[in-house]
C-alpha cells in the first residue's frame, strides 16, 4: 500500500478540481484548502471509499440546494427527493470516477465503492489524513470536496 506521502496535499486536490471542472459545467472559485484533523461534519453529501493502492474515503458534502441547482444546471429540470439523492450519488461517483483517472497517471492504482448518501446530521471521524478544498458556485454555494486516508 501506498502511504499519503507519496502524494502531495497539492497534487491530491488538484486531481478532485480536475475532475470537478470535466464533470460540472459551471464556474467555480477555489475558496478554502485545508488539513482535515478532526471529525467532518456532513448534514448533506455523499461518501466514495478508495481502495486499491491508497485507502480512504472522498467526500462531497455541501447543502443540498446546491445539488439541486447543479443538477438543474446540468440537467436543465429541477430535481427533488429520490431523483436529487441519485443525482448527487452519480455526481460523487463522476467525480470520483476522474479523480482515479488522474491519481493513475501519476502510477497509483486505485478504484472506489459505490455512493453512500448521507443526510441529516452525520459525522465521519477515524481516518488518519484528510485535505478539503471547498469551491464556491457563483449564486449557487459551497461545495466541500475532502479527500480522507485510513
Amino acid at each position: 500500500m501506498i502511504t499519503t506521502e507519496y502524494l502531495s496535499q497539492a497534487a491530491l486536490l488538484e486531481s478532485v478540481l480536475s475532475s470537478l471542472s470535466n464533470v460540472v459545467p459551471a464556474p467555480y472559485r477555489k475558496e478554502t484548502l485545508r488539513t482535515v484533523d478532526g471529525p467532518l461534519h456532513v448534514q448533506f453529501g455523499v461518501l466514495i471509499g478508495i481502495t486499491g493502492q491508497l485507502k480512504g474515503k472522498l467526500i462531497f458534502k455541501g447543502p443540498v440546494e446546491l445539488f439541486g441547482a447543479l443538477g438543474e444546471s446540468m440537467f436543465g429540470m429541477p430535481l427533488e427527493g429520490e431523483m436529487l439523492k441519485s443525482f448527487a450519488g452519480e455526481l460523487g461517483n463522476m467525480i470520483s470516477g476522474g479523480f482515479c483517472a488522474k491519481v493513475f497517471e501519476q502510477g497509483i492504482s486505485i478504484d472506489i465503492t459505490s455512493p453512500t448518501i448521507m443526510e441529516g446530521d452525520s459525522r465521519i471521524s477515524g481516518f488518519k489524513a484528510g485535505h478539503e478544498v471547498i469551491v464556491s458556485f457563483d449564486g449557487k454555494g459551497p461545495l466541500s470536496l475532502s479527500v480522507l486516508f485510513d
